[in-house]
């Protein structure tokens, strides 16, 4: 095995390492929770989503993605597909099932059901770590007996929260939450001694990535479902199916082609960065329905539709920049030039009073450009 200066690895073993069909099955149901926490953001109130509604839809889907991405960071690193695993993951299911069926903008009564799943959750995870590091070696036994230890913290502060009642039992909670988040970052030293699989770990995000542009796919049928069928309606539709086409192809053909899943790391930008990732997937598709029923008022709407797709645009740059193949990778001419065109977009609309139909149209072609200079 090579080191290179920038101190990566690389090794063809990890390669080898593939995504099983109980992993799938596990993602199959984090697809309510995910429809549940976008939904947050069709409550619109005076032409606007209410402030309150905005931070509802973060704190709903934050322990959504974290409870997902615990575990599939263990089976990254650790898992096999054997009895024991397998058992594990079952029973994590159940507790996926409680935790998505509690999640709501009316959180307190359901509060107790919902830190039932999620303690349970992340409480199978650091167990099954600290299974596995008795039968590790060297450095793969410090990391999974850090995180099997460490994430314990997070979860007694967490559960605390019962102790408590009003805004203080969510500060706790999400306290908690935020402690379970940051104790990777900290552990750092020891993850790096023990990288992710990058291939593996590209996959299982570009899986979740799916379900996210299913969120879109539904926002189309809600346009289609929501008037008569007019040439307005089915050309937003149209324009719209274009723009999750291109958005597939920006990231899909990009995670496919360009990016060197041999490289190895603690994988922390790809799992961190894919957080604001599908934060702007889900405000886009939000963003699709809000658009073409036009309960907004017209400049908060080119706001949020705008700023997710900017959104969206730093993370996946940031995210795969260093993955990306060296010669190429994007350069400031390159940002400069989408932004540019973003920014060109916005303004006119401002200037400008446009029917949806072009809004969308215009965002469907800056990612038609986008895809065209990262793929």
């Amino acid at each position: 095995m090579n080191k290179h200066a920038s101190g990566f690895q690389q090794s063809t073993a990890f390669a080898e390492k593939k995504v099983t069909w109980l992993e799938l099955f596990y993602d199959l149901l984090f697809v309510a929770a995910v429809s549940k926490a976008s939904h947050v953001l069709l409550h619109v109130e005076s032409g606007s989503i209410p402030v309150e509604y905005l931070t509802k839809f973060v704190l709903i889907f934050v322990p959504i993605w974290w409870a997902w991405v615990g575990q599939s960071l263990f089976v990254n690193r650790f898992g096999q597909d054997i009895l024991s695993h397998r058992i594990f993951l079952i029973l994590q299911l159940f507790f996926v099932l409680i935790m998505t069926a509690s999640l709501s903008v009316n959180f307190d009564q359901y509060y107790v059901s919902f830190l039932i799943g999620y303690v349970g959750l992340r409480a199978m995870t650091a167990i099954q770590y600290l299974s596995v590091h008795k039968k590790e070696e060297a450095d793969r036994k410090i990391a999974a007996r850090y995180l099997g230890s460490r994430f314990w913290i997070g979860l007694v502060i967490s559960s605390c929260s019962l102790f408590f009642d009003s805004w203080i039992r969510y500060a706790v909670l999400y306290a908690g939450i935020a402690v379970d988040i940051l104790l990777p970052i900290i552990g750092r030293k020891y993850l790096v001694k023990s990288p992710i699989n990058t291939h593996h770990l590209i996959e299982r995000f570009s899986l979740f990535t799916l379900i996210l542009l299913g969120e879109a796919v539904i926002s189309i049928l809600a346009v289609l479902q929501s008037s008569y069928w007019t040439w307005q309606s089915i050309l937003f539709a149209a324009i719209t199916f274009l723009l999750i086409i291109a958005i597939w192809w920006q990231y899909f053909d990009n995670v496919e082609k360009k990016v060197n899943k041999t490289i190895e790391t603690a994988g922390q930008t790809i799992i961190y960065g894919h957080l604001f990732i599908y934060l702007s997937m889900c405000m886009i598709a939000a963003s699709i329905q809000l658009l073409f029923l036009e309960q907004l008022n017209y400049s908060f709407m080119l706001s949020f539709i705008f700023g997710s797709v900017l959104l969206y645009f730093f993370s996946t740059s940031l995210v795969f920049h260093k993955y990306r193949h060296i010669h190429q990778r994007l350069g400031i001419y390159h940002l400069a030039l989408l932004l540019g065109l973003l920014g060109v977009f916005f303004a006119v609309d401002l200037i400008f009073l446009v029917p949806n139909y072009i809004i969308i149209g215009e965002v469907m072609v800056f990612f038609v450009v986008y895809g065209k200079l990262t793929t």
